[in-house]
């Protein structure tokens, strides 16, 4: 039985892990490299291993830094089944397909600028297309449900726990038999901050011989989280009243979800926003997302559930869905008071980066950051103070009163990793997921096991 590293270890995005056991190679999430000009480099590069070895896929849940790179190990010839929740599944399809179609669409842009430069020669390729993610939807099979094993191949099985982190995410029990020998193996997934309206409490793990778990925020906690809605509700209030618009860069899955829900309590349920507030969710995905949502009130928390049954906790009396391109562009054509939030959470892409461009030079605007930005990122350029930004190839000062509330991380904090740890009672620990100085910080508070932070490529027996 072995395990072995190929993403996100010593850095937060791409994650990839694979154990191997009984001649059977199964990996645990494939997901994309998120950041600069490099990363993208990073994506391209092959894998470390034959994709067509890979018998299963066990997929933790639907961000694109877990699921990011499926459609590429379909192009490169994985035929094995993905098992995983039936709401990841629906949201990992959503996921793949428009990281397929912006891919096309920026080697289409960097197309047109090779042509100008050099001519008739070949310019950039898309990572994948939307066809290479459609077909790697052929290989999803069995559905994984809370709680209940699956016998995934002779001498593994799987139990997917409630990780609380987005809709249908999922840490998972591996039990390992080979040769005699048995083992107990956990991987967190994302585990999500517990107390949040839309979803139940990460599920604590069993007792394990080994975990494999994230450190996003392992050398942190977060602020408590009724006062960072007060934070948001003030910043919106602020920016209103000096005129300008507020601009809210939003992971489409869980984030959009869960500002509609504190939008709608402000302005339906207690007043405290005006009605005549017009709010904006532009991003195709999140619209969608949010329709995925109200399709698994099993994965809802009991109060949420009970919500839809009266009322869409999502609704707010100016909410407007722009799907069509137009619709994004006519956006930028309000001067103030809108609330808009589009994507991506990290501005890597999609329509947020417009919205920004249009309003980041207005000292009137407001710009409010509620989740994790990753090094290299524009939103992490942004937050870190960096004046003026690259966006489209231009400079754009940054006059925006710049907002970062981080009580609305959907990851667990320090405090809540290290309680989640401490009930698996492993042996060994692996620290992913997570900046150096995060890992570090974190494993130094972990004193009943052995703490392994894997590099790239390292490999180890269980």
């Amino acid at each position: 039985m072995k395990i072995s590293f190929h993403g996100a270890d010593r850095g937060v995005t791409g994650s990839c892990h694979m154990i191997e056991c009984g001649g059977t190679r199964l990996l645990v999430d494939c997901g994309l490299y998120q950041g600069g000009r490099e990363i993208d480099e990073d994506n391209a590069e092959p894998f470390d291993f034959d994709a067509e070895t890979i018998d299963v896929l066990l997929l933790t849940h639907a961000h694109l830094d877990h699921c990011g790179r499926l459609p590429l190990l379909a192009k490169r010839g994985f035929r094995g089944e993905i098992v995983t929740t039936a709401a990841s599944r629906e949201l990992a399809r959503l996921v793949m397909l428009d990281a397929a179609r912006l891919q096309e669409e920026e080697a289409e842009r960097g197309a047109r600028r090779h042509a100008r430069r050099r001519g008739g020669e070949d310019g950039p390729q898309p990572l994948y297309t939307v066809v290479d993610a459609m077909n790697v939807l052929d290989c999803f099979g069995r559905t994984a449900v809370y709680g209940r094993p699956l016998d995934i191949a002779p001498g593994m099985r799987a139990t997917f726990l409630d990780a609380g982190h987005i809709l249908g995410s999922a840490s998972i029990l591996l039990e390992l038999e080979e040769g005699g020998e048995r083992r107990r193996v956990v991987f967190s997934g994302d585990i999500g901050n517990a107390g949040r309206p839309l979803l139940e409490p990460p599920t604590p793990p069993p007792e394990c011989d080994a975990v494999i778990m994230e450190t996003t925020y392992g050398d942190r906690n977060h602020r408590a989280f009724e006062p960072s809605v007060e934070e948001l509700y003030q910043a919106i209030e602020d920016t209103l009243r000096r005129g300008g618009n507020v601009i809210i860069p939003t992971f489409a899955l869980e984030r959009a979800q869960e500002l509609l829900y504190y939008l709608h309590e402000a302005v339906v349920m207690n007043g405290r926003l005006p009605r005549s507030i017009q709010v904006f969710l532009d991003s195709p995905m999140a619209i969608s997302a949010t329709e995925i949502f109200r399709r698994h009130p099993e994965c809802l928390s009991d109060e949420v559930a009970a919500m839809f049954r009266d009322r869409d906790p999502f609704s707010v009396p100016g909410l407007h869905f722009t799907r069509e391109t137009a619709e994004s562009m006519a956006i930028n054509r309000i001067r103030g008071g809108a609330v808009i939030m589009a994507g991506s959470g990290m501005a890597t892409g999609g329509r947020v980066r417009h919205h920004l461009k249009h309003n980041l030079w207005r000292s009137e605007a407001g710009v409010v950051f509620v989740g994790y930005a990753a090094a290299g990122t524009l939103a992490r350029l942004i937050i870190d103070g960096v004046s003026p930004v690259r966006i489209f190839g231009e400079e754009i000062p940054v006059k925006a009163r710049v907002h970062t509330i981080g009580g609305f991380s959907a990851h667990a904090d320090q405090a809540e990793l290290v309680i989640w740890q401490r009930a698996s009672a492993a042996k060994r620990t692996f620290l992913v997921h997570g900046e150096e100085k995060s890992m570090q910080a974190f494993g130094a508070l972990l004193t009943d096991t052995e703490v392994v932070m894997p590099e790239a490529r390292a490999r180890f027996e269980l």
